[in-house]
């Protein structure tokens, strides 16, 4: 499914202060980032996408319609560097997905951002080229391929086809039936050919029984009166 980037404001990075700020000790270590939607509304997020810039850890809040005065926590100290005073990790392109959240993320009003950098070797840390992104609308060759694997039913002759044709097997096992009684009745049949008969009138009366002989056989057939008996 396709995404597109949702328009956002993202407000100036607050410092949470501890110490004295004129010390190293007190050099800022949390910056909170908010960022709204108020063009889109609440929007399901589907990904967040960010260059990090020495940010050690990552924790993300989100505020829903449901409880507008309430902070959820989705995310909570994501490791962005292995270890906050090396350079790994420090200036990654970094990408959060739905998935990877504690809490829902359909509708969500805005986000908060809470960046801990604990090391004192960096004087500056944050997250750089923030994007967010939802789900877009159904491309046209995703709903052309839903199409092409859910005919409606008019759109089945293939289907209404193959309901008209008997059954295959069926068919088959009736054809060899009729085959095996063709090679039956081809080999009953005789294969010597009848000769002439001859007829034997011996002097009697018109009634008298008539000999009949065919070639080969070694019996008689008597005629008596036209009926063969």
């Amino acid at each position: 499914m396709s995404r597109v980037q949702v328009p956002c404001h993202i407000k100036g990075a607050v410092a949470l202060q501890v110490g004295d700020v004129r010390t190293v000790q007190g050099r800022p270590g949390v910056l909170v980032i908010d960022v709204t939607f108020p063009t889109a509304g609440p929007i399901e997020l589907q990904e967040i996408t960010f260059k990090n810039y020495y940010t050690a850890f990552l924790s993300i809040r989100v505020r829903q319609p449901g409880s507008p005065n309430k902070w959820i926590t989705c995310l909570r100290d994501y490791c962005l560097m292995p270890n906050p005073h090396n350079e790994e990790g420090a200036q990654d392109y970094v990408s959060l997905y739905k998935h990877q959240m504690l809490c829902d993320m359909e509708k969500v009003l805005e986000l908060r951002l809470i960046l801990r950098q604990p090391s004192p070797l960096w004087l500056n840390f944050t997250l750089e080229d923030l994007q967010f992104f939802q789900h877009g609308p159904q491309s046209p060759s995703s709903a052309f391929t839903k199409w092409l694997s859910h005919p409606a039913p008019y759109e089945q002759p293939a289907l209404l086809l193959q309901q008209a044709l008997p059954d295959p097997d069926k068919v088959s096992s009736e054809v060899q039936q009729m085959w095996m009684l063709t090679e039956m009745i081809r080999a009953n049949r005789t294969t010597a050919r009848i000769g002439r008969f001859d007829v034997s009138c011996p002097a009697a009366s018109a009634f008298s029984p008539l000999a009949l002989t065919w070639p080969g056989l070694t019996s008689s057939v008597c005629v008596t009166g036209g009926w063969l008996l």
